[in-house]
């Protein structure tokens, strides 16, 4: 992938076939690979839930393994996904109705087949994607690269310049918007893309191998909507690959994580310098809306932050300005790729997102953000005392306060109890069609957590 990728870069022929893409995704899925046989050799105490769901305590045959890696529809250009999911397709597991459903919310099939009808999903996906892409070569047009580098850039504002370079972003996203849903209807199609039954609406969904939400990314208030729907199926790549096995047993995920995360992300794009320029930036603003995210938006909920206050609208408008500007700004390498043509076009918009970033990382680096903790310990602590007083009060005048039988929040009196019962009755359910002679499994990750909104009647 390296070569094909540094080949690419010298070569500069967008005329010629460029089979980095699909390389990309066998690097996604051998690595993954790999670290799922790892993962099977430790002992089940050592490994995190993610890895349970994931380790392969055996070797696939040679045919299965092939199928796994060469799988058609998502060859050239995605989604990834791990092998269990592929070894579930074939042994058609994955369309099994979870221990506890009703055999009558059981999706439609045709005959004798297991997989359920998915010809209207891929189709909606597929004339999507032709959409976008329709949309891309309509935009792409008037925003492109060429207009950024051109000096008749300068002669606009400073908001219009700006404002080009977001849809140059989005016209950008176009295409891959384009690309990712007919790859997803190709494997909603096969099959893959199922996902289970909706335990609120009953529907059947074929998100499985969801790689991008445009809705979630153009309206992302901050940098961890932005990115979580972007690429999805590769972000869960960095993240149980990467992000979560460069941290020590015991600790959080820190900056160290995060940088080491997006720059092995840049090497994976290949080597122009664009790419490390938007990430290694990217890297940063994370960190930065994190602390935002933590110091500061709690002044704009209510003290038990579980509602907003009068202002939180003024905040959340200013955070969507704020990000989506930073990130049309962080991108713009991404497409650029060159460094001279990078810097040019930054220094054109005067580096903004450059110089807020380390004001940004300057601020909480000082004794600011002991100052904003000391506010909001303040603030809780003048809340619980007033709750104290009213407390006292009741008790004073012979008051009882009223006793709740209702759920709290929408949640039972004791959530976790409720949980354990549901698992325990799907673990009988699932030891008793064992019993009758039935080829069943217990259900993990996505399947468990459906199951057991089945069982409770809600999302959880």
């Amino acid at each position: 992938m390296s070569v094909s990728h540094t080949y690419r870069q010298f070569a500069n022929a967008p005329d010629k076939v460029d089979i980095t893409g699909a390389q990309m995704v066998l690097v996604m899925k051998l690595t993954g690979f790999c670290w799922n046989v790892y993962d099977g050799r430790l002992r089940q105490e050592e490994l995190a839930d993610f890895q349970k769901e994931r380790a392969l305590l055996q070797l696939p045959s040679l045919l299965d393994f092939s199928g796994y890696v060469l799988f058609f529809p998502s060859l050239f250009a995605g989604p990834s996904f791990d092998f269990v999911d592929y070894r579930r397709w074939i042994e058609t597991t994955m369309f099994e109705i979870p221990p506890g459903s009703d055999p009558k919310t059981a999706p439609r099939t045709r005959k004798q087949r297991k997989i359920p009808r998915s010809g209207t999903p891929a189709a909606f996906k597929a004339i999507t994607g032709l959409i976008w892409i329709l949309l891309f070569l309509k935009f792409s047009a008037w925003y492109n690269t060429s207009l950024v580098l051109s000096d008749s850039y300068m002669q606009y504002s400073f908001p219009r310049r700006i404002w080009i370079l977001e849809m140059l972003g989005f016209s950008t996203r176009m295409k891959y918007y384009g690309v990712w849903y007919l790859t997803e209807g190709a494997c909603i199609l096969s099959g893959l893309g199922y996902r289970g039954i909706d335990a609120e609406t009953g529907r059947v969904q074929w998100n499985r191998l969801e790689n991008v939400n445009p809705w979630g990314i153009e309206t992302a208030q901050n940098t961890r909507a932005y990115l979580e729907n972007w690429n999805k199926n590769t972000n869960h790549w960095l993240r149980n690959y990467m992000y979560l096995r460069v941290t020590p047993k015991g600790k959080k995920p820190g900056f160290r994580a995060s940088l080491a995360t997006f720059i092995t992300s840049a090497f994976w794009h290949g080597f122009y310098p664009g790419y490390y320029l938007s990430f290694l930036l990217a890297a940063f603003l994370q960190t930065v809306a994190k602390n935002f995210r933590r110091y500061v938006r709690p002044f704009f909920l209510t003290p038990d932050g579980q509602r907003p206050t009068q202002y939180k609208k003024h905040y959340d408008i200013l955070s969507y300005l704020v990000t989506q500007a930073a990130f049309c700004f962080t991108t713009a390498p991404f497409v650029l790729l060159t460094l001279p043509s990078s810097l040019l076009v930054w220094s054109r918009v005067y580096f903004y997102a450059v110089i807020g970033t380390a004001a940004s990382m300057a601020f909480f680096a000082s004794p600011a953000k002991p100052w904003l903790i000391k506010r909001l310990n303040a603030r809780n602590e003048n809340t619980m005392m007033q709750r104290q007083q009213h407390h006292q009060q009741q008790q004073t005048f012979g008051l009882k306060e009223p006793k709740i039988e209702h759920p709290l929040m929408g949640l039972p009196s004791d959530p976790g109890q409720e949980f354990d019962d549901a698992v325990k009755e799907i673990r009988e359910e699932v030891e008793l069609r064992r019993k009758r002679g039935a080829s069943v499994s217990m259900p993990t990750g996505q399947d468990m957590k459906a199951a057991v909104e089945g069982k409770l009647g809600r999302k959880l």
